[in-house]
């Protein structure tokens, strides 16, 4: 990865808390000297649309108009939040479903991905899946910035960090892609748990020695075997640190052609009280 962050890619839909997205976006954009792109994403509501004779055409047009509504309150968010001084956004719209192949395949050309928590209480939502995060993540393969969807975010993201660290393809993945915001936190704090190294002779390779190659001065707690419920571990532990970001790597595995998060990653993005950086 290059120093810092050259592309954001915002995930924007007719929620408040998408006008957040587009704010920390914006700051993280400006500490990287990055670019930021937000795209509407949100499935029509046609799509749900029943096959029989009392659907017609006045209540798919009704709903065309619901989605207009939505999209326009989207854009007046958005450009209300460019009014203030910043990194200027472009615009995007996914026109049609599916939204999520088309989100993912934008994806592909930015460095982050700023999301949002799902909220299953918000009737603005409905148009955007539930897994939505972990679905882009996995078929993107790009870390994603997930901003919790209930109380206040910090002034300023990445300020203190706490890195959840274990031996695995995930963890590794999250603080490599978080690296650029590592580099300028105040304070950054690894809890490590328990894992299995293989045996090496010689000079051995760690996550102390290559934080301190990327210029991190980390201080760590060791936490021991991993607990049953991590979850909830992790989010309490970030509490009393006071971070304003938490890093962790994205579990999950593929069961019939369905993406099942394991337990760790789904209490956080069920639960998650911070923002979270989150890798597969």
């Amino acid at each position: 990865m290059a120093n810092g962050f050259v592309q954001l890619l915002v995930h924007l839909d007719a929620t408040q808390q998408a006008a957040q997205r587009l704010k920390v976006a914006r700051q993280i954009a400006h500490a990287q000297g990055a670019a930021v792109t937000a795209l509407y994403a949100v499935t029509p509501s046609f799509v749900d649309l029943p096959f029989a004779p009392v659907a017609g055409p006045g209540i798919a047009a009704a709903l065309r108009d619901i989605d207009d509504e939505l999209r326009a309150r989207a854009r007046a968010a958005f450009e209300q939040t460019l009014a203030t001084p910043g990194v200027p956004v472009a615009w995007a719209v996914v026109p049609e479903a599916p939204i999520m192949a088309a989100f993912a395949q934008q994806a592909l050309y930015a460095d982050l991905l700023v999301m949002g928590q799902h909220d299953p209480d918000s009737a603005a939502l409905r148009g955007v899946p539930s897994d939505f995060v972990e679905s882009v993540m996995l078929a993107s393969g790009k870390p994603v910035l997930v901003l919790p969807y209930a109380g206040a975010l910090p002034q300023a993201v990445g300020d203190t960090v706490v890195i959840a660290w274990k031996p695995s393809r995930e963890a590794a993945r999250a603080v490599s892609s978080a690296m650029p915001l590592l580099r300028q936190a105040r304070r950054v704090i690894v809890l490590s748990w328990t894992g299995e190294d293989e045996k090496i002779g010689g000079s051995r390779l760690d996550l102390a020695g290559y934080l301190k190659l990327c210029g991190v001065q980390a201080s760590w707690h060791s936490q021991g075997a991993e607990p049953e419920a991590l979850g909830e571990l992790l989010l309490s532990r970030a509490f009393d640190l006071e971070a304003d970001l938490l890093v962790m790597g994205c579990y999950g595995h593929s069961r019939a052609r369905e993406w099942v998060l394991g337990g760790t990653s789904r209490t956080v993005l069920r639960s998650m009280t911070l923002p979270v950086l989150m890798a597969h």
